[in-house]
């Protein structure tokens, strides 16, 4: 099948794009002596999973437990929860998962310490900790300077065993210059490096330094100041990469089929995507870059500039060649939740349908009973 026959709205994903992008970003690690434990939150698929670590991925980083049980599943050696967990349900389904693989949690507070050494100690378990550094993003996170002492505090705990310490570089997605993505790439590697030798003076050995972020990973692959890095966009990039300057649109592996069905004004076209496949993300932190909600490919003359929940206003600014009936594919601002609202993404090659890839572990998608 072609894809100008498919139905619409369909999520497509151009096999030979995103196999470009993780043969990259692999080989990127490789040559630099890195590790990548690639995040699960954007594709929430086993299948996309077992591609990445087919092509060298050592570990996951996950955002739910649903993610780190499939990540163990399909044999991830090195499963990272990305979240310090607060409720006991949860931790006792990571504590089983300890019983299979090396489980770390990170963490920045001692209380989920508590109820982390609780379970395994009932459990008979050892659960790995990585410490979260807050580099001025203020979500999670210990202040650098009082890394340290969260580590001394942290021996009261036998059952938990320092393996990391860990950033995540969030403000990266508020920059709309190259200059503001270096400086966080920056503050990246020195915040993390003095935090680990800091670690390092005060006794502490034998732990990594991980980091991540698509849009800072070409900036600090090659800093010694960390080990293991955890990108997760970098699969499918989607607009706010390409308007953040880590993509072009010749990366984008990711789009949104749609048919135009509307030409209700001589500058307005309506299309059958709206927000249950494009979302209504315009930078998760803000971006004053991001125009729109989504790029259509090939047509620059068009501004995606409203969504209700099924259709989606475009704006036509300059001559055009369609018309009612055309199918175009939109890059979305955010590929990591236009994936998430699908339960299947439609594998593409050049202009032919291959397979369907199922996206089979989103949120409460998986009984727990």
């Amino acid at each position: 099948m072609k894809i100008k026959d498919l139905e619409t709205p369909a999520i497509l994903l151009d096999l030979d794009i995103a196999e470009n992008n993780l043969r990259t970003y692999q080989a990127l690690c490789k040559e630099n002596g890195k590790k990548l434990w690639p995040m699960v939150k954007t594709h929430k698929s086993t299948a996309l999973l077992k591609k990445q670590l087919e092509m060298g991925a050592k570990g996951a980083l996950c955002g739910t437990v649903d993610e780190c049980e499939m990540a163990t599943a399909a044999g991830a050696k090195k499963v990272m929860y990305a979240y310090p967990p607060a409720n006991t349900k949860n931790i006792q389904r990571l504590a089983a998962l300890a019983k299979k693989t090396e489980v770390i949690v990170r963490l920045d507070n001692l209380e989920a310490a508590q109820l982390l050494e609780e379970v395994a100690d009932k459990e008979a378990v050892t659960f790995y900790y990585s410490i979260i550094v807050d580099m001025q993003f203020h979500r999670f996170g210990v202040a650098a300077d009082k890394v340290v002492a969260f580590a001394q505090e942290m021996k009261a705990y036998p059952r938990l065993k320092l393996y990391a310490i860990s950033t995540h570089p969030g403000q990266v997605y508020g920059c709309t210059t190259q200059e503001e993505r270096e400086a966080v790439a920056k503050l990246e590697c020195e915040t993390m490096a003095k935090a680990a030798a800091d670690l390092k003076a005060a006794g502490f050995d034998n732990f990594y330094v991980t980091s991540g972020s698509t849009p800072t990973f070409m900036l600090t692959v090659a800093d010694p100041a960390i080990q293991i890095y955890h990108p997760g966009n970098y699969i499918y990039h989607d607009a706010i990469q390409m308007a953040l300057g880590s993509a072009q649109e010749k990366d984008c592996a990711l789009t949104v089929l749609a048919t135009i069905v509307s030409h209700p004004s001589e500058d307005v076209f309506i299309c059958d995507a709206g927000a249950k496949c494009l979302g209504l993300d315009q930078g998760a932190h803000g971006n004053a870059a991001v125009k729109g909600f989504g790029v259509v490919k090939g047509h620059p003359e068009l501004t995606i500039y409203g969504l209700s929940e099924e259709v989606g206003k475009i704006k036509i600014e300059g001559p055009t060649d369609l018309k009612i009936g055309d199918k175009i594919q939109i890059i979305p601002n955010h590929s990591c939740s236009s994936a998430n609202l699908t339960s299947w993404l439609i594998g593409t090659r050049g202009q032919e349908v291959t397979n369907e890839i199922e996206v089979d572990y989103r949120g409460n998608s998986h009984k727990k009973s």
